[in-house]
This record gives structure tokens, C-alpha cells and sequence, in this order.
């Protein structure tokens, strides 16, 4: 009689056994499984990476991506430098996110040749990249989009004759080095002045303003006290505009040089409508943010894009910023940003 209660109590041993392992093995497979569906089943997450975090254009950027996101139901990473100067801190960026394995970089590179690297490595891993606002130096990248910035610099050279009749003493206060985008506005900036305004002397090209308003307003301030009769000054972005307009209103001389700059914030726009800034020229930073995330959507669901694509820049003075076309490129709707 043991023997039989030992035997039947082995068999339900092995029995629970057998089943034991099957059901390991159902559950591992099916882990396996999970795991293989998992790409495909998440949402994609975009990394989208400025050149910094503080100035109304990233926000601009950054409401446009968030926008572009929504539609097509992928998860927005925002992150970048605080400061546009910060290259080591942008870099930074883009390992994080090659580490966190996300599905694709939409970037603003601080440095056409620093980011190369960090970028090839993003590559590298299978994460394409798409460019904006400024380029880099490497091929890989699957698309580039921005302002055609030379042909900015350019309309602003010829703002700036215009309002000074096609004579007087002009400067160029340059932003920070190694910027694509900003390099290319001075470049056009001083062709144009060269071959189609014989009449306006640069007197200055050489300084740069940094990459904050406090450093532009120093940097304006050294270059006002450097020449008293200066008739016009040009700025190529934001906080160099800004920094630019500050100096002359504590200097008192906003009524005698001419200030054209590139970009639009709200004291940007304010100094335009009071007179204080003869003309901006006026990207399309929503736009970009947008298109930035629509096109690395479309390299990850296996479409062709454009290597190329201009979001456009027009030059804005008092008398056209009410015009409907315009009206939106300097007071954009970021309330997307507080949803």
C-alpha cells in the first residue's frame, strides 16, 4: 500500500514538473514576443535638440515640433543647451538620447563641426537624423531645413542701403562662431553691401556680440563708442538685435543709426512699431519645427525626402507688420507650448 501512495505521489510530482516547464516556456516566448512587437506597437519618440532654450525662436521651434507630434500621434523629446554657446552641453544631448535609443533626431547644431561626430555615432546606431535652422558638416544627415540664410543677409543689406539712401557708414555685429546659419546672414550681408551698394562703407565685421544679450549689449556698446558717426549697424540674429537696440537706447542714439536685424520677439516687434528698428528679417521657426518632425516621420516610415527644403525669410518694416502675411511670422501662437 506505500509503495502505490509513493509511486502516485511521484507521477503528480512529475506531472506538476512537466507542467511547470511548459509553463515557463509559454511565458518566456511570449516575453519574446512582446518584446519583438514593441517597436512597432509604442509610440515613436522624436528627440528634437535646439541650440538652446531661452530665446522666443526656439519656442517657436519647439511649438511647431509639438504640433507636427500630435498629428501624427509621436512622443516629442524637447531637450537642449540653455546657452547657445554651450557646444560640450549639446553633445551631451545627442548621447543621451542615442543611449535612450529613441527613434529619431530632429536637430539645430550649435557647431557645423563639433556635432559631426555625436551625429555620425546617432547614425551609427540606426537613428536618422534631420537638420534644421543651421547645417553641419556631414552628409549622413537625411534632410536639411531652414532659411536660406545668404539670401537673408542679402535682403537686409539692401534694407539697410534703402533707408540710408544708398550712402553712410554701416557695421556688422557678428554673432558666435562656428554658427552655419548666422555665418551665412554676414556673408550676404557683406557681399551685397560689396557689389550692389558703393556707397555704404563697412566700417566694422571683425567683432562678435557672444552668445547672449548681455554680452551683445557689451559688445554694441564697444562698438558705438568706437564710431561716433556710424550710420547703421546690422544684426544677424535675435540676441544680437536685441543686445544692439538696448546699447542704442541707453546710448541715446537709436534716432541716428539704422538697426536691421534677423529674427522676431516680442521686443524685437516692439521696437520695430515704435521706429526704435528699421527692419527684421522674419524666418519661419513654427514651420521649421513642424516640417523638422514631419520629414524624419516619413525616413522612419521608409519615404523619400527632400535633401533641401527653405521655409522661406521676408523683411518686415513698420509699414508692413499688419499685413496678414506677416502679422503671424511675429507674433506666432505658442500656446500649444502650455497645453
Amino acid at each position: 500500500m506505500t509503495d502505490v501512495k509513493l509511486t502516485t505521489s511521484l507521477s503528480r510530482r512529475r506531472a506538476l514538473g512537466v507542467t511547470a516547464v511548459a509553463l515557463c516556456c509559454t511565458l518566456f516566448f511570449a516575453a519574446c514576443g512582446a518584446d519583438q512587437e514593441a517597436p512597432s506597437a509604442r509610440k515613436k519618440r522624436i528627440a528634437v535638440i535646439p541650440k538652446g532654450t531661452t530665446h522666443e525662436y526656439w519656442k517657436s521651434i519647439h511649438a511647431g515640433a509639438l504640433a507636427a507630434g500630435r498629428e501624427l500621434d509621436v512622443d516629442i523629446l524637447w531637450q537642449g543647451p540653455i546657452k547657445e554657446d554651450d557646444r560640450n552641453a549639446q553633445i551631451d544631448v545627442v548621447e543621451s538620447f542615442i543611449a535612450k535609443k529613441v527613434d529619431g533626431i530632429v536637430i539645430a547644431p550649435l557647431d557645423d563641426q563639433a556635432l559631426v561626430r555625436p551625429l555620425q555615432e546617432a547614425d551609427a546606431a540606426g537613428i536618422p537624423v534631420v537638420v534644421i535652422d543651421s547645417d553641419v558638416a556631414w552628409p549622413g544627415r537625411k534632410s536639411y531645413i531652414a532659411t536660406d540664410n545668404h539670401r537673408g543677409g542679402q535682403l537686409c543689406a539692401d534694407a539697410l542701403a534703402q533707408r540710408l539712401g544708398g550712402k553712410g557708414k554701416v557695421a556688422m555685429l557678428r554673432y558666435i562662431e562656428g554658427s552655419a546659419s548666422t555665418a551665412e546672414r554676414e556673408r550676404g550681408f557683406l557681399e551685397r553691401i560689396a557689389a550692389g551698394h558703393p556707397g555704404v562703407e563697412v566700417v566694422s565685421s571683425d567683432q562678435r556680440a557672444g552668445a547672449t544679450t548681455a554680452s551683445a549689449i557689451n559688445a554694441a556698446e564697444t562698438l558705438l563708442g568706437r564710431f561716433k558717426d556710424l550710420n547703421g549697424v546690422f544684426c544677424p540674429n535675435e540676441s544680437v538685435a536685441f543686445g544692439t537696440l538696448r546699447a542704442l537706447q541707453d546710448g541715446g542714439r537709436v534716432a541716428a543709426v539704422a538697426l536691421v536685424g534677423f529674427d522676431a520677439s516680442p521686443k524685437l516687434v516692439e521696437g520695430l512699431e515704435k521706429g526704435e528698428i528699421e527692419a527684421l528679417a522674419v524666418q519661419d521657426p513654427v514651420k521649421m519645427g513642424e516640417l523638422g518632425v514631419r520629414r524624419i516621420v516619413d525616413v522612419l516610415r521608409g519615404q523619400q525626402v527632400e535633401a533641401r527644403i527653405d521655409t522661406g525669410v521676408v523683411i518686415v518694416t513698420r509699414a508692413s507688420m499688419k499685413d496678414a502675411s506677416t502679422a503671424r511670422l511675429l507674433a506666432p501662437d505658442l500656446s500649444i507650448l502650455d497645453k
